[in-house]
Formats: structure tokens, C-alpha cells, sequence
């Protein structure tokens, strides 16, 4: 391609945009060319950005730390500041009590305190037996203070300040709202020799069509004229699309395994009683999860329990009354049994749905996927507000490798091949196991749940006998951290966009 055709080529291909700002190109800043053009200066921004990419000319942007007036310093600017308001007050009473001193300066109680201790540390005023006295000489009540003057120059430079405008600007710093820092961004313009030839030539390519329209080609206008050419290999903004944040779509995937396993949902509320959260699942009274370190109570709030029947098959239950079992060897009280909380675990929804479920009806196996909360010390494998995936079968043939199947299965679904099961014990379970995952990123075994068989004293108060429930209840956020490549839970709700962008969706 000859330089002719190279020429004529860019100058077809130049926008409206970038044609209104070529006239007043050798302004040299971004700026400039703002106030000269009258185009907005992202607009401005916009086409020396096409320009350079064309090679017509090379930018080069500068920051520089500004300091500039916030809400309070314009305010205080055009009416004067607090302390020079009761200066004049004090002009003409000379000395007045405090509480009409505030008052007739019409000043709030934060500038009114603020004015005394500046004005005291100017030397003048004093403060006596709840009085203020002007101290000051003749010649010093109309001498325009530091701060004043140091308002008058704003916005200005951070570099360079002399020693009274640095002591000026920390004093005005320690109010609030009146300065603002601020960085300034100078876009310089330097144009290329390619830019000098296709700037002078402009003239040259009059009209040019921009867009196609229905009317256009109905009365056949665009017939004789030029298209302006496009460069369809210009970088172009990447578009993202609203979706939903991966937490919640990955909550949708979950719930789909369990759906496909042959589970049924289980849902509730957030807020329940002691007696579902702890009491129905066989949780001593005295036992530590129960105290204000670990679980969010409401405070002056009371639940109503269930029918009788079931109240009292729990009491049963807790004071050993149940057959072959010694129960917690106490008198249960109904009254903590009352106590509203927060849910710890979503266990409590599986106690519900036993209490519920038809035996005729069964066997029956149920899922829910749920937030809880526990007054934990957050860190990067905790949370006091966390998501946890709750699982139970009731089924009179179910054993102990049925509840190790189902897990293997739902956390391989979940990007898991491998997992450990470790012996463990909970209040409500016998045998018991925790389920440990290896977390790539901290190269450790973490817990990611427990899980276990149902006691008796579970089974029996709530469902009426004593057959196998299988149950767990995995950290579902903890499950999330491997997939994401996340080794901090905290990352998992920071509303960082760029994060939540470039996530990847799950794939069955």
C-alpha cells in the first residue's frame, strides 16, 4: 500500500469524535482542549485514546496529589469559619457565658468546641467560671488567619507548601469534611509526523456516512457518498453480563446433586428455639455450645414450643427415660428450651422434618442448603455467617457404608475425588465421623463437616423408633474454596467485581 493510500485510509476512518478534537490538538494537555473544544473531557479522553491507537499521536499521563475543598471547606470558605464567626461575637461582648456564646454564633456544638480550642490556642481568648473573654489585642482581631488564607488557595498542590501553609493544612485536617485529597490526572499530547501529515490534509474527505439506516436505504440516500471505514481488529471494551454471584450459583448446583441422588429439599427459618437447634437433637443443656461465645441469642425473646407430646418425648429423652439410654442424668428445663437464637447449624431443619415425616411413608431421604451463624473469630477457614449443606435418610436397612457412599458420591460431584473420614463424636450421633478435603492452595487437610448416625434419643423423640437416620452437614463455603482456588473463606463475600467476573460456572 502506497503512503497516499495509507493516508486516505486513516482519514476515512477517522470518527466524529476524534474530528472535533484534532483543531485544537496542539493545545498539548487533555485538559486544555477540554475547555477549548467544549466536548466533555472523557470524551475528550476517548478520542485521543482512538488517535493514538492510530499512531496519529503519543500521550502521556501524569498524577499529581491535589488538595481540595470537601463539604465544610466550600461551606466554610463562603460564610467564614467557625472560630472567626465567634471572634466577632466576641468583638462586640467582650466576654459572655458559654451556653449564649453558642448560641447567639449559631454554631453547632461540634464547631462550637472546636472554635474555643482554637481560639485559645491563638492566645485569643480565656475561659473562666464558664465564661469566655476576649483577650485579643485591637490589631489582632482583624488579622486573617492561616487557615483562612490556606482556603483561599485551595484546590492547590500537596508538593511545595511553605512551613505556615503545611501547619495551616494539618490543622484544618484534624477537622472533618473540610479538605479532600485528590489525584489529578494531566494527559500531555505530543503528535507524531504520521499526525502532522494526516492533521493537515484533513480537509480533504468532507462527508462521510456513519450508519446505515432504514430510511436511508428506502429513499436510496446513502447512493454517492462514502461509509467511514472501521478497523474491526481495534481493541474494543470487554462486556460482562449480569450473573449471578458464584456463591449462589454454586448453591443451584448443589441443590441439583442432592436432587438427583433422590433427595427432597428441606427449608425454614433463620431464627428458631433452643428446642429445635439443640434440645430435638439430644444437646445437653449445660453443654458449652450453648454460651455466648459461640451462639447468637435474641435477646428478650421467647419461642412457643411444639405440641405436648413432643416436648415431652425430648424431656424423656434428656432425663434418660428412653429405653437403654441414661439420658444427661438432670431435670430438663423448658424454659431454656424457649430461647431464640440464630440457627448453628442447619441440623435443625432435619429435626423439624423428622418430627414431621410419615413413617408409613417411608424410607425418605432429605437435603437443604442454608446460611447459619456461630459467634466465631473470623479467619481464613472461619466465618460467623457461613453456608452449610444438611443431609438426612431415614431407612430401616441403611448402615454406616451407605452414609460414607452418599458422601464419596456428592463430593466428587463437587469436584472432590478423594476424601478422609475421621472418627469423631457429636452430641447427637453414634458413630461418628469428620470429613476432611485437601485444600490445594494451603496444602492441608481441612474439616469441611461432620457426619454420623442419629442416637436413639434423636430417633426415637421425634420420629417415634429407633431406626437408622443417616445425617451430616458439611461447611459448604469450605467446599467452594478448592474449586474457586479461594484460600480465604473471607474472599468468598467481598464484592470484589473483578473477582466476581472472571469466576468460573460450575460444570456438571
Amino acid at each position: 500500500m502506497t503512503d497516499q493510500a495509507k493516508i486516505q485510509q486513516i482519514l476515512e476512518s477517522l470518527s466524529p469524535l476524534e474530528r472535533n478534537v484534532i483543531p485544537f490538538i496542539n493545545e498539548g494537555t487533555a485538559k486544555e482542549i477540554e475547555k477549548k473544544s467544549g466536548q466533555e473531557l472523557v470524551s475528550v479522553v476517548r478520542a485521543l485514546g482512538y488517535l493514538e491507537s492510530k499512531k496519529l499521536i503519543q500521550t502521556e499521563t501524569t498524577k499529581l496529589k491535589i488538595i481540595n475543598l470537601d463539604a465544610n471547606g466550600i461551606l466554610y470558605r463562603k460564610n467564614g469559619l467557625p472560630e472567626r464567626k465567634l471572634l466577632e461575637l466576641l468583638t462586640k461582648k467582650k466576654s459572655i457565658n458559654l451556653q449564649d456564646a453558642q448560641k447567639e454564633s449559631d454554631l453547632n456544638e461540634n464547631e462550637f468546641k472546636v472554635s474555643l480550642g482554637v481560639l485559645k490556642s491563638k492566645a485569643l481568648i480565656d475561659l473562666k467560671e464558664g465564661r469566655v473573654i476576649l483577650t485579643a489585642k485591637e490589631n489582632e482581631l482583624s488579622k486573617q488567619f492561616i487557615e483562612e488564607k490556606f482556603l483561599e488557595s485551595v484546590p492547590r498542590p500537596f508538593d511545595n507548601l511553605e512551613p505556615e501553609e503545611q501547619f495551616a493544612l494539618k490543622n484544618l485536617e484534624k477537622r472533618k469534611n473540610i479538605l479532600r485529597a485528590e489525584e489529578e490526572k494531566t494527559i500531555k499530547i505530543k503528535v507524531t509526523e504520521l499526525g502532522k501529515e494526516i492533521f493537515s490534509n484533513i480537509n480533504q474527505v468532507k462527508e462521510l456516512i456513519e450508519e446505515l439506516t432504514p430510511q436511508m436505504i428506502k429513499i436510496e440516500s446513502w447512493k454517492g457518498k462514502k461509509f467511514r471505514r472501521y478497523d474491526i481488529h481495534s481493541p474494543v471494551p470487554k462486556l460482562t453480563g449480569g450473573k449471578k454471584h458464584f456463591v449462589n450459583q454454586s448453591i443451584e448446583y448443589a441443590r441439583e446433586i442432592w436432587k438427583e441422588m433422590g433427595f427432597e429439599e428441606m427449608s425454614g427459618n433463620i431464627t428458631v428455639s433452643s428446642f429445635w437447634n439443640f434440645d430435638a437433637l439430644f444437646t445437653a443443656q449445660d453443654h458449652p455450645v450453648r454460651e455466648m461465645q459461640d451462639t447468637f441469642f435474641i435477646k428478650d425473646l421467647k419461642a412457643k414450643l411444639p405440641e405436648k407430646k413432643l416436648v415431652e418425648s425430648v424431656r424423656k429423652a434428656h432425663e434418660g427415660k428412653i429405653e437403654g439410654s441414661k439420658g444427661w442424668q438432670y431435670v430438663w428445663d423448658e424454659e431454656k428450651a424457649k430461647k431464640v437464637l440464630v440457627r448453628t447449624h442447619t441440623t435443625c431443619l432435619s429435626a423439624q422434618t423428622l418430627a414431621k415425616v410419615n413413617p408409613k411413608e417411608l424410607p425418605k431421604k432429605f437435603f437443604a442448603v442454608g446460611k447459619c451463624f456461630r459467634n466465631e473469630t473470623v479467619d481464613w477457614s472461619h466465618g460467623f455467617e457461613f453456608n452449610q449443606t444438611e443431609g438426612i435418610v431415614i431407612d430401616k436397612n441403611a448402615n454406616f457404608r451407605h452414609l460414607l457412599g452418599y458422601l464419596k458420591e456428592f463430593f466428587r460431584k463437587m469436584g472432590y475425588p478423594e476424601v478422609k473420614f475421621v472418627p469423631s463424636y457429636f452430641p447427637y450421633t453414634e458413630p461418628s465421623v469428620e470429613i476432611y478435603a485437601f485444600n490445594s492452595m494451603r496444602k492441608v487437610w481441612i474439616e469441611i463437616g461432620g457426619a454420623g448416625i442419629f442416637r436413639p434419643e434423636v430417633s426415637i423423640a421425634l420420629l417415634g423408633e429407633n431406626i437408622p437416620i443417616l445425617a451430616w452437614g458439611p461447611g459448604f463455603d469450605r467446599v467452594l474454596m478448592e474449586y474457586y482456588k479461594i484460600n480465604d473463606l473471607r474472599d468468598l463475600y467481598k464484592n470484589d467485581l473483578a473477582q466476581i467476573r472472571k469466576m468460573k460456572m460450575w460444570i456438571k
